[in-house]
């Protein structure tokens, strides 16, 4: 029988629990996308990168909003067991409180591996794999970004500027300054854009093109040039960050075995205390689920018919969010100092610790 409560609690728990996590997490993911559409009008990236990109950065929300859907999905449940008297029915099955409250802290433990193990390697996979997209990808919606009377400089070492687009697609008045391969200025009284076979050209028509060298100047006039736009390069940072590089590579800076045998990584200061702050993020900032799992038990030390039932409840809810805040804002001062890293490590004991003590003494004779 009790092995039957207590799979049932945890199934309720998981099955909201695993709702919350998927309504919320889209919602989260949506409002992003919507930043993350300046790939496409500013940088000008297609859509199917746009797609991918937002696809695979979906794991790192769920990373981040994990705990907090957790606590809530915890808090709810208890309550509503509360207030259709379930729980009554399970302590007079004769399930202590101290009990139940150990099959919730397993519960949260498999979670806070789950946690773990996700943002340790699902998450900074996913990430890479986005950034990924970006890196191997071409401006395929170049024309879209050109304006009429706008400097457009979406690639690197190329700025653009188009005094007319007419009707018909065409340009008049085009100024290139190119300073992708040489340093030079490009002319062109007329222009169009040709997309053949994957490559794009710009063809140019009775212009001059100025090519400035170290010495000297040097101006020619051309008919009809082609200039090359396959080889632009986006703005876009293509570069992995910090919480894009798989955990292996970033513990070799650690562990000079390791660092022989893996692509170098910048682990000199401030780069070091960086590293550090995502490992933790990574591998210990889990333990917090725990600590929430044991004050949402802390529901059980008053009976809803106490006249303070109401108050208390409202203390735990905001004294375990409060816990939360506190997890992710010491994080960014976990690696400032030896001392200050030893606070961030020992507090999540100290606190599930106290509370679970509290909680004992409260419903020991329950």
């Amino acid at each position: 029988m009790k092995k039957i409560i207590y799979r049932k609690f945890n199934r309720d728990v998981l099955l909201y629990f695993l709702t919350s996590l998927i309504i919320m997490g889209l919602i989260v993911w949506t409002i992003q996308a919507v930043n993350y559409f300046d790939y496409v009008v500013e940088d000008g990236h297609g859509l199917s990168v746009y797609f991918f990109f937002t696809f695979f950065n979906l794991p790192k929300l769920i990373h981040r909003i994990l705990p907090f859907i957790f606590f809530i999905s915890l808090f709810y449940i208890i309550l509503s067991y509360e207030t259709r008297n379930e729980l009554g029915i399970i302590w007079s099955n004769g399930i202590s409180k101290i009990k139940f409250a150990n099959n919730i802290i397993a519960l949260s433990i498999f979670l806070m591996f789950f946690q773990i193990i996700f943002g340790s390697f699902v998450s900074p996979l996913s990430q890479k794999k986005a950034r990924n997209f970006l890196k191997e990808s071409d401006i395929s919606f170049f024309s879209s970004l050109l304006k009429e009377k706008k400097f457009i400089n979406v690639s690197k070492g190329l700025t653009i500027f188009i005094n007319k687009i007419k009707d018909d697609g065409t340009y008049s008045e085009i100024f290139l300054d190119d300073k992708i391969e040489t340093s030079r200025t490009i002319y062109a009284k007329n222009g169009y854009i040709i997309y053949n076979n994957n490559t794009k050209l710009f063809k140019l028509f009775d212009g001059k093109i100025i090519n400035n060298e170290k010495t000297k100047i040097n101006i020619f006039d051309f008919d009809e040039i082609n200039y090359d736009l396959d080889k632009m390069s986006s703005k876009t940072i293509t570069v992995p960050k910090l919480q894009e590089i798989d955990s292996i590579s970033l513990i070799s800076c650690f562990d000079d075995s390791l660092k022989k045998n893996i692509n170098s990584l910048d682990c000199s200061n401030p780069k070091y205390d960086e590293i550090l702050q995502e490992l933790i993020k990574r591998f210990f900032k889990p333990i917090y689920i725990p600590v929430l799992a044991i004050m949402c038990c802390m529901l059980f030390a008053l009976s809803i018919n106490n006249i303070y039932f109401n108050k208390f409840k409202n203390f735990i809810f905001l004294s375990t969010f409060f816990v939360i805040v506190i997890s992710e804002t010491s994080l960014r001062f976990s690696t400032k100092s030896n001392i200050s890293l030893s606070i961030y490590l020992i507090l999540p004991f100290v606190i599930f610790f106290f509370v679970y003590l509290m909680f004992y003494r409260l419903t020991k004779d329950a």
